[in-house]
């Protein structure tokens, strides 16, 4: 089968991997141009180009799929299919009618919920208990395109948007080949999606989404930490300082032993943890990171740094 690969990030990569183990012809790679990474904005490959490189796949990176010679390069490619995992740009409608059986993407959500470039993180971040991964063909719209397989995954009490991102990608990479199969000789089902999702769109991830509101419930804050680990993380400021918040819990009022102090103001501190009033119940702030220094348990933190009883994290630098 002849394929043209198209994904970019490390979420990608399984699926590409499975493509050639399964004995696959991939043609080319198209990815994302190399991006200045780090503190030194080192000019970093994205991981599909060099699992592309290291096999001698053709790469080519492209700021748009929408001018004619990148087009006509694609069909002289001659794909009988177009694999979309994570790419990161759009497919206008002349991309789409280029390979005979269509583009297929693997998408990180049970849709018709979550479409959109962060359903992953979201899922967590909403407390939902499963999600997975569909294999669907694109269509004009933004993941609305019709369904052919999907895979369930639950969401563990403890999972991480990282955690679910490593098993998404790996079931999404198994789910892929055994469902090219049934889209080549003619036997794969198209479910239409219904026009609206049950969930908003889960738009791109950003820096500012990680500020942590403590007005909000501890466990809609828990579960944004850990929808945001390993990023952007969530965070507060505590005197001056940006401090990163890891890994979290959440307590009863009563069991830290507080009325209803402002969200915000630190209650207690113990080798649990810092614990911060919420506008419902306690966060207990378990492993964090001050700005400068290294992540590490909140026990090693605070014999480090003094964080009385009483004192308040904010939404600013101040």
């Amino acid at each position: 089968m002849r394929i043209v690969f198209m994904g970019t990030p490390d979420f990608a990569v399984p699926s590409l991997q499975a493509l050639l183990d399964a004995g696959h012809e991939v043609a080319a790679v198209y990815t994302q141009p190399d991006k200045p990474q780090g503190r030194k904005q080192i000019l970093t490959a994205p991981p599909v180009k060099e699992l592309a490189l290291a096999h001698g796949i053709p790469v080519f990176q492209p700021d748009t799929l929408k001018k004619e010679e990148e087009q006509a390069r694609l069909r002289e490619l001659a794909p009988e299919v177009i694999i979309v995992v994570a790419y990161g740009k759009l497919l206008p409608k002349a991309v789409l009618d280029i390979p005979p059986r269509g583009c297929i993407n693997v998408h990180g959500s049970l849709l018709p919920k979550y479409r959109g470039a962060a359903p992953i993180q979201q899922a967590v971040i909403d407390g939902e208990k499963e999600s997975g991964v569909t294999i669907m063909r694109m269509g004009t719209g933004l993941d609305t395109g019709d369904m052919i397989s999907r895979i369930v995954v639950p969401i563990a009490k403890d999972e991480t948007g990282g955690t679910l991102f490593d098993k998404l990608a790996e079931a999404g990479a198994k789910l892929l080949v055994e469902t090219l199969p049934h889209i080549f000789d003619g036997t794969a089902v198209y479910e239409k999606q219904p026009e609206e999702s049950p969930t908003p769109y889960a738009g791109m991830i950003t820096k500012q989404m990680g500020l942590i509101n403590f007005g909000k419930s501890a466990a809609e804050l828990e579960r944004l930490v850990r929808g945001l680990n390993p990023w952007p993380s969530a965070f507060t400021f505590w005197n001056g300082k940006t401090l990163k918040v890891w890994e979290s819990f959440v307590v009863k009022s009563e069991e830290a032993g507080t009325e209803k102090p402002e969200p915000g103001t630190v209650v207690k501190t113990d080798k649990k943890g810092i614990y911060v009033a919420c506008g419902e119940d306690v966060l207990v702030l378990s492993q964090v990171q001050l700005e400068g220094k290294k992540r590490m348990d909140a026990d090693a933190f605070l014999r480090g740094c003094h964080i009385e009883t009483g004192s308040r994290f904010t939404d600013k630098k101040e």
